[in-house]
């Protein structure tokens, strides 16, 4: 199957699938004399890893990591670096009912369609478990971004549940640890915890926003027209499972600006180093790296797993009902948030590798 692999330079492949025996990685480009052992990769999958509030999937699944090739001595190599993930939760029986029938909202029918076989073991390659893989390669991203001669802070939030929104005059990234929904506003998470409560017992489920914002990005990162920052941005947040739109800096808010209220103005800062006003750019212009905050949001749908009753057909063509029991996030968003972090990471690490092979340390 082709499109497994994300990345110039710094370049990743996952493979597995979600009711297989492991998933995995394998990240190539990684520079040689990195620090990089199994606990740092750990900890990024511990944020993203099920079963951890009544919010998400419970399905068990303690996500441990395995290197098992490209370090030596606690130091990377050069060489390609794989990461290994047992799979040990699975409960395949969960999907007997469902095997010949295409799931709403879900890659079975376009998997099908494309390739001939149907794996209904949870979605199989198009599961969103293959999303620890990613968060795998995003911790070896960060290594590489450590490079860079200056700290690049990367995180995310959930900014916004079904239709109720953070108030962002609220906002504080501590709070983001705090909480099971990554939230950075305290009031707004309580008032989600009763929402998707009400939201589980009916047996639906309900779609998010994730904001990820990189600070300390210096500017001249990304290539102009093809290979823009954002549009490599955009490719990799709209890669993740489930997200059906993503927007940087103003996004969609900037149609409805004008000219004059768009406008980054920009003065000379006491550092001697570009000053600029506002940021509805989201920290790119023409594709390249201002050295403002990188700010990219990415719309999640509703997790398509759930237990009212669908409309649906079988692979034999017959008009049918369908039901998915299991274990299913009624919000898969909230664990998009790492996956996010992952993602901007990668990109990152690949434009600051690229931009050091033109630019060398300019």
């Amino acid at each position: 199957m082709a499109g497994n692999s994300f990345g110039t330079l710094f370049r990743f492949t996952t493979f597995g699938e979600s009711h297989g025996p492991a998933i995995g990685c394998i990240v190539d480009g990684v520079p040689p004399r990195l620090p990089l052992d199994e606990p740092f990769i750990q900890a990024f999958l511990d944020r993203r890893k099920p079963g951890q509030s009544r919010y998400v999937t419970q399905r068990r699944e303690p996500d441990r990591v395995q290197i098992k090739s490209g370090v030596f001595e606690g130091l990377t190599t050069g060489t390609p670096v794989m990461l290994f993930i047992e799979n040990e939760d699975q409960r395949s029986k969960d999907y007997g009912d469902i095997k010949d029938k295409f799931r709403p909202g879900h890659a079975d029918y376009t998997y099908w369609a494309k390739y001939g076989i149907r794996d209904y073991r949870g979605g199989g390659r198009s599961s969103a478990r293959e999303t620890a893989s990613r968060v795998a390669a995003g911790a070896v991203a960060r290594r590489v971004l450590e490079l860079a001669g200056t700290p690049v802070l990367i995180r995310a939030a959930l900014v916004q549940i079904g239709a109720r929104r953070i108030d962002r005059s609220r906002w504080e990234w501590a709070e983001v640890e705090r909480n099971p929904f990554f939230c950075p506003d305290a009031e707004t998470a309580a008032l989600w915890a009763g929402d998707l409560d009400e939201l589980r017992k009916t047996g639906d489920s309900v779609g998010a926003v994730v904001e990820v914002v990189a600070s300390g990005v210096p500017a001249g990162w990304g290539e102009p027209i093809y290979d823009k920052l954002d549009s490599e941005l955009a490719a990799a947040m709209m890669s993740i499972n489930a997200v059906k739109g993503v927007e940087i800096g103003a996004g969609f808010a900037a149609a409805a600006l004008t000219g004059i209220d768009n406008a980054d103005e920009m003065r000379m800062g006491p550092d001697g180093q570009p000053l600029f006003l506002s940021n509805h750019a989201g920290g790119i212009l023409g594709g390249i790296s201002t050295g403002q905050d990188i700010v990219v949001r990415f719309a999640v749908k509703p997790t398509s797993s759930i237990l009212t009753p669908r409309q649906t057909l079988d692979i034999h063509g017959q008009e049918t009902e369908i039901v998915t029991k299991g274990r299913h996030d009624p919000c898969v968003g909230i664990r998009a948030v790492p996956v996010g972090e992952a993602m901007m990471a990668c990109v990152l690490a690949d434009a600051f590798l690229r931009h050091r092979a033109i630019a060398g340390d300019r």
